[in-house]
């Protein structure tokens, strides 16, 4: 994103800002007579190392927490916590291998028969502890290519993929470039409305993320996330169901240099380019 470079897994949130290295630190005075003494400089603590998934699953890094390690993924603590059989609040140690996507689902699986001389449908049944609110869907990435169809077999119709939206108008300023650039960066007008690209739930809002200013990250189905960069305004709250199309935010310039949208798909961590998802114009 304009040369910044970093991994959106790898961005953490610092704790609290320092005081600024031009100011003096006020003197302690000693009244037993001795010379006066001065606090010792707060040291900044040096920013995390990137984080990234392999296969799905995180290495613990040093500084690592469970809610940090959900923020960059895009994931709710609480599903991290279930996945990987641990509390919310628990201690990780470094080295640690962690779950940041659903485990595989079981190898059982129904059974529907269908008419006389037509063929058996088989389904896997959902993972044991799977949320009733997030079943099995179909995957949200548009093919490459349509399916080829096998001679003699019937027809069928392909389940709809998700219907990705541009989430602001306005001229793509920078192309998606991994790593320099995991997304693209849209060109806009101060205050433009910035709206969802698909169906989701928000999972994180704030500005936390350096280098992504005001940031909105939204959950979809069949393991994506997207995140909306450098808004002005937010208008929603992590936890909120959200509509494709439904304004999220306002375009700004937070932790940019001009007005601007910074936009990300990511499956399961990896960063894509959004212009092969987002429909041509």
């Amino acid at each position: 994103m304009n040369g910044v470079g970093r991994s959106f897994a790898g961005v953490v949130a610092m704790a609290a800002l320092v005081a600024c290295s031009s100011q003096k630190p006020a003197p302690v005075v000693d009244r037993s007579g001795a010379s006066p003494t001065r606090l010792p400089a707060v040291v900044e603590k040096p920013a995390a190392a990137p984080r990234e998934a392999r296969d799905g699953v995180y290495t613990v890094q040093r500084g690592d927490t469970l809610f940090n390690i959900a923020t960059a993924f895009g994931v709710d603590v609480r599903d991290l916590a279930r996945w990987n059989e641990l509390p919310d609040t628990s201690a990780l140690r470094v080295g640690q291998p962690i779950r940041v996507t659903p485990p595989a689902e079981t190898s059982a699986v129904t059974v529907t028969p269908v008419t006389p001389g037509g063929s058996t449908e088989v389904r896997p049944l959902p993972a044991p502890g799977t949320p009733a609110q997030l079943p099995p869907l179909p995957p949200a990435a548009l093919p490459e290519s349509p399916p080829v169809a096998k001679p003699g077999a019937p027809s069928e119709a392909a389940p709809p993929p998700t219907q990705w939206l541009w989430p602001v108008a306005g001229k793509v300023i920078d192309g998606f470039d991994a790593p320099r650039n995991k997304g693209i960066d849209i060109g806009g007008t101060e205050g433009a409305a910035v709206q969802a690209a698909a169906d989701g739930e928000v999972v994180h809002v704030g500005s936390a993320l350096r280098g992504y200013g005001n940031l909105v990250i939204i959950r979809h189905a069949g393991d994506y996330v997207t995140a909306y960069g450098h808004n002005r305004k937010i208008l929603v709250t992590q936890g909120q169901q959200v509509k494709r199309g439904q304004q999220i935010a306002e375009l700004g310039r937070s932790d940019a240099d001009r007005p601007k949208l910074h936009f990300e798909i990511r499956h399961q961590g990896k960063p894509l380019d959004p212009v092969k998802y987002l429909p041509p114009r």
